[in-house]
């Protein structure tokens, strides 16, 4: 990383802090009496124009393995599905504290990105969604509302990361690591799998799929609860997502309706649907 800033536990560059300092001259004018009715819209607000302030962003995958040690590294000029939706969350929320400052920013990326917030090495990272979302769910910041839109229960083992050790650097030479990770999916396994919404009933429910809740893509691959994540997007009478796109090779409102979205991904099976409190 060039140029980098790079404090005790926080991995930055000065152009992340330009990014960021962009980000508070773009939205801290649009936060008058007027923007949102109630706590909820404005909460929809918020997240909308810090995920469309992202628009346009270059995907990048990997951007959080640049060190042995596990650190927290903020990039904001580069973004994959995870840390775009973490990123936006993070922002939003040190908007909804009051404090418009890049060490509380990185404060709710910590928050956000490990388990109870607590940064203790890789395996604190919150790798699976579906973990990701419990973890939440549990901390109060979201609900997953799948199974209030008519989902059903996946109980599928997760168990990709160890049996792909191979894929992931940490976990390719390191045997504590992967135990610890193997731990975390054991946990996963004895709470019971989780709920989600089966890709044919999208269209059904689509119109109490909120504005900006936040999605993640279940898969058939076996071992693996989700494959991509995104926020909920209605244009006019669409329901689509932003999400920072692979294919596209940035941030995106997709093109296509998320259903339609959903239909042609053979391996996806559905969506897990999150409301942010």
């Amino acid at each position: 990383m060039e140029s980098p800033g790079i404090s005790q536990d926080v991995i930055y560059t000065l152009e992340d802090k330009q990014v960021f300092n962009s980000y508070l001259s773009y939205i801290e004018p649009q936060l008058g009496s007027g923007f949102g009715t109630n706590e909820g819209e404005r909460l929809k607000l918020l997240l909308e124009k810090t995920a469309l302030f992202f628009q346009g962003t270059p995907y990048v995958a990997h951007t959080l393995e640049v060190t042995d040690e596990e650190k927290l590294v903020v990039n904001l000029r580069e973004l994959d599905c995870v840390t775009f939706v973490e990123t936006v969350i993070a922002l939003t929320n040190m908007i909804r504290s009051g404090k418009h400052d890049f060490d509380v920013f990185t404060r709710q990326l910590e928050r956000i990105r490990y388990r109870n917030g607590n940064r203790d090495g890789y395996s604190t990272r919150l790798h699976y969604t579906s973990d990701w979302l419990y973890n939440h769910e549990q901390n109060g910041l979201l609900r997953n509302i799948s199974c209030d839109l008519g989902g059903a229960s996946e109980g599928k083992k997760i168990h990709f990361m160890t049996f792909h050790r191979d894929a992931y650097r940490q976990l390719k030479n390191n045997d504590t690591l992967l135990e610890e990770m193997r731990a975390v999916e054991e946990s996963m396994r004895e709470r019971g799998g989780f709920c989600y919404l089966p890709k044919d009933k999208i269209q059904a429910v689509a119109f109490d799929i909120p504005h900006m809740a936040i999605l993640a893509f279940t898969t058939r691959i076996e071992g693996l609860d989700t494959t991509h994540t995104g926020f909920a997007f209605w244009r006019d009478d669409t329901l689509t997502f932003i999400h920072a796109s692979s294919s596209r090779g940035e941030v995106v409102v997709d093109q296509n309706s998320l259903g339609d979205y959903c239909a042609a991904q053979p391996s996806c099976t559905g969506i897990i649907v999150a409301r942010m409190l």
